[in-house]
């Protein structure tokens, strides 16, 4: 997904070894200078591995270093681990970082060693992280690789373009097994010819020192059907399939890195569970392995999303042209996935059931189709209207990876408190106060305040602090036009009319609220009701590029119709209550699959032989 054309020149690791200096006094009495250097300086290491670093210091008898990831004591999940003795885990999901136009792109982490005796010396290393999807596999192909069509690549003067993707998974259809991918990834956005060769690695990862060609890859696949994105009827979906050269692909479907075992540290590839996958549901806790980020886990934000995503025929060349969908499903954050893990399958953290064939995303967010909707797609049908079917395992498992120490288990993610104009918390107060006695009488309030909504993060909201586990009678979604927040705890310290600073000391003794919560399936139809009526109307407005089912966030356990806004557009108010229903806002780049938005970056020159790594469809290289 988001294929826009990356140059090589802005991922290439340039090695660089940071030698800071402090004054520090030696056992002479003088001041000698303290200088730190950390070897190695500049290594690739695979996700889940382990690299160990070592620290020499001189100008001082004390040459003890804390160790540091991004500047963080010890590191954390997203960027990685490190020992005091200096051994670094590396996380499993290669860390992403935003290339200001709307795309999320792999980045480096930087391991620093800060002296003990002078807090200002300092040496660092940078730390590529590489996953082993992106490599050549040896023997039967294993899903979840880099691959592509083998004709994916252009050439516009002197300039070569060329573009890959992930293999998703494997599937069975009238006892004949096919790779599972996207449309632009192994039909090249509708330009490809059935029959193409689908090769391994995609020709942005060959190996050999002339990449966009074919040599050093493997012929695993050939194109067998492909849904058209421009002329095929709704519901749209960005898939394709190509039969498997016999011997070339792991029979079993095994995908890389989502295994339930492991082997020194590092998630064996595992299958996912067989048969028809699952439906997508608000918060529903799922993986991916892909050919950019490795393995991520995230959570379902929204499904029943609708949403326009825009194209470019076939690789970094071609007309572009826009598709629109009405049913996919979003996953949280845009570190999910980066260019180049489009096709990836993703699923279940807890059975590793199939959920959706990852296909584009935003900075904030991916989105992919229900694998009900691929499988069941006309295009796929075998003799027979055989239904095609997931290969995988009989038993469901775990998908291990999630659970591992550099991601710990049951990692909830929380949001920060946004900034609110005085005006808005001001307006919200004199509503508050009109309103006061009535929104008082509700057995369970304790206190009523004025603070930020999270549903929608520029305005203010009526914030209610209740108490846990007591019966809700009727809280109001909002009042006079002002949001209302719900606040839970056993006992808060203050009752009353709470002003914006008494609510916002309040609320620290209350748990942080969630980026997206599980809601019910009563709740989900009574928001499918609402998105059914008004979807086609909201989709039409400005600024406006999707609106899906979501979670509240100022009421917990509420459905929410959550509307998409392109980030920087202008648009409308949003209401915060539309047919009983509160809204949610989410404002992030454009959803893209393919070239996407960054046409002038097409025509880029890059000097180097180092492969590009970069975010969720089809990835590009381009090359003089």
């Amino acid at each position: 997904m988001r294929r826009s054309c990356i140059p090589i020149v802005s991922l290439a690791i340039i090695p660089f070894l940071a030698a800071c200096s402090g004054l520090s006094k030696n056992g002479g009495g003088g001041n000698q200078q303290v200088i730190v250097t950390v070897t190695p300086n500049a290594p690739n290491v695979n996700n889940f591995a382990t690299q160990q670093f070592t620290a020499t210091v001189k100008g001082t008898a004390n040459t003890a270093v804390t160790w540091q990831v991004n500047t963080v004591a010890g590191g954390s999940q997203a960027t990685g681990f490190i020992s005091s003795a200096g051994l670094f885990v590396a996380p499993g999901a290669v860390p992403t970082k935003s290339d200001g136009s709307g795309n999320s792109i792999p980045t480096t982490v930087t391991v620093t060693g800060v002296s003990q005796a002078s807090a200002t010396a300092s040496g660092s290393a940078t730390v590529t992280i590489v996953p082993q999807n992106q490599n050549v596999q040896n023997g039967a192909t294993k899903l979840g690789s880099s691959g592509g069509n083998a004709n994916a690549s252009s050439t516009t003067g002197t300039k070569i373009t060329c573009c890959g993707g992930t293999l998703g998974s494997l599937l069975m259809r009238n006892g004949a097994q096919f790779i599972l991918g996207d449309n632009h990834v192994l039909a090249v956005s509708d330009s490809a010819q059935i029959g193409d060769p689908i090769i391994q690695p995609a020709l942005i990862d060959n190996p050999a020192p002339n990449t966009c060609t074919t040599t050093g890859t493997t012929t695993v696949a050939h194109l067998t059907q492909f849904y058209n994105l421009e002329s095929d009827p709704a519901p749209k979906i960005d898939a394709a399939i190509a039969q498997v050269v016999p011997g070339a692909v792991d029979p079993g479907g095994n995908i890389l890195y989502l295994g339930a075992t492991v082997t020194n540290g590092i998630p064996d590839p595992g299958p996912p569970h067989a048969g028809s996958g699952v439906a997508a549901t608000v918060n529903m806790a799922v993986a991916k392995s892909g050919r950019t980020t490795g393995l991520t886990c995230s959570s379902i934000l929204a499904t029943s999303t609708a949403t326009s995503v825009q194209y470019q025929k076939g690789c970094g060349t071609g007309a572009t042209f826009n598709v629109s969908y009405t049913n996919l499903v979003d996953v949280l954050g845009g570190n999910f996935s980066a260019e180049g893990d489009s096709g990836s399958l993703i699923v279940t953290q807890n059975t590793a059931d199939a959920v959706a064939l990852l296909f584009a995303g935003s900075d904030k967010d991916t989105v992919g189709n229900p694998i009900s909707d691929v499988l069941n797609s006309s295009k796929f049908l075998g003799a027979g209207n055989a239904v095609p079917t997931v290969v995988g395992s009989a038993t469901p498992h775990a998908v291990i990876g999630c659970t591992l120490p550099t991601k710990p288990a049951g990692a909830v993610q929380t949001l920060a408190a946004s900034a609110v104009a005085s005006e808005a918390l001001q307006k919200a107060t004199i509503t508050r106060d009109a309103h006061a006695p009535e929104l008082l009488a509700h057995p369970e309030v304790q206190a009523v305040g004025v603070g930020a909504s999270y549903d929608n993060p520029a305005e203010a909201a009526i914030l209610f602090f209740v108490t846990k586990g007591q019966q809700r009678t009727n809280i109001p979604a909002q009042v006079d036009g002002i949001r209302t927040r719900i606040i839970e705890g056993d006992l808060f310290a203050s009752r009353g009319a709470l002003s914006a600073e008494e609510s916002a000391a309040l609320e620290k003794t209350a748990a942080p609220p969630q980026l997206v919560y599980s809601v019910s399936d009563a709740e989900v139809a009574r928001a499918k009701v609402v998105h059914t009526a008004r979807v086609e109307e909201l989709m039409k407005r400005a600024g406006v590029q999707g609106v899906g089912i979501s979670s509240s966030v100022d009421s917990p356990g509420e459905a929410a119709l959550i509307i998409f806004l392109i980030r920087g557009a202008a648009h409308d108010p949003i209401p915060p209550v539309i047919d009983g229903l509160r809204t949610r806002v989410r404002e992030s780049s454009r959803f893209r699959a393919g070239f996407g938005d960054a046409q002038p970056r097409r025509a880029c020159s890059l000097p180097t032989t180092k492969t590009a790594r970069s975010t969720g469809s089809a990835a590009p290289q381009t090359r003089q």
